[in-house]
């Protein structure tokens, strides 16, 4: 099994970074897992044309690709996902079409929880991604010196690597997808 996790904080001092890693850690016991952190990969700003064929878009893409499961680790700012994640989607489109895909969110405050509705109803609907329904949500109270340490948030994380383990591949019928069962042949 392969498993992506994304960082998508441009912030030199990102929670969500915290979250993302933290993620990885509990992943490596079941797969795989492959880390971006989009601080190390110069994207361009997606303008439907050029910035498409950019070689770092390609090499992301691939790895989005080749990914079973995907988890986003995304900053919230001004109620809503960085627009660093929405970008980098723009840019690798098709490359998440059927992906099992969970979030991680970190926010100033308690208000924003909601705050990936809209990016996870627009990755279902544009790609037929799969959601893991187990989001993590952490404010800044959640942290203490750069850990986690909310057991609340924790837990979350526990059970949304849970879900990764048993939903990723699975298509949105709930049988293996066609782009699973091609991975599992090859």
């Amino acid at each position: 099994m392969t498993y992506l996790v994304i960082s998508t904080s441009l912030n030199p001092n990102s929670q969500s970074y915290i979250l993302a890693l933290e993620t990885v850690k509990r992943l490596q016991q079941y797969g795989t897992v492959d880390f971006v952190d989009l601080r190390q990969v110069n994207l361009p700003h997606c303008d439907g044309d050029k910035a498409l064929s950019h070689r770092n878009v390609k090499r992301l893409a691939a790895r989005i690709e080749k990914a079973r499961c995907v988890i986003l680790a995304v900053p919230i700012y001004n109620y809503d996902v960085g627009s660093v994640v929405k970008n980098m989607i723009e840019l690798t489109g098709d490359a998440w079409q059927e992906k099992t895909v969970g979030f991680l969110s970190a926010a100033g405050g308690k208000s924003s929880f909601m705050a990936v509705s809209g990016l996870a109803m627009s990755l279902v609907f544009d790609f037929r991604c799969l959601l893991i329904p187990n989001f993590v949500y952490a404010d800044r109270s959640s942290f203490d010196k750069g850990v986690l340490v909310d057991k609340r948030a924790l837990a979350r994380m526990d059970d949304l690597v849970d879900s990764a383990r048993r939903l990723a591949g699975v298509g949105i019928s709930g049988r293996p997808s066609p782009r699973a069962l091609a991975a599992k042949v090859v």
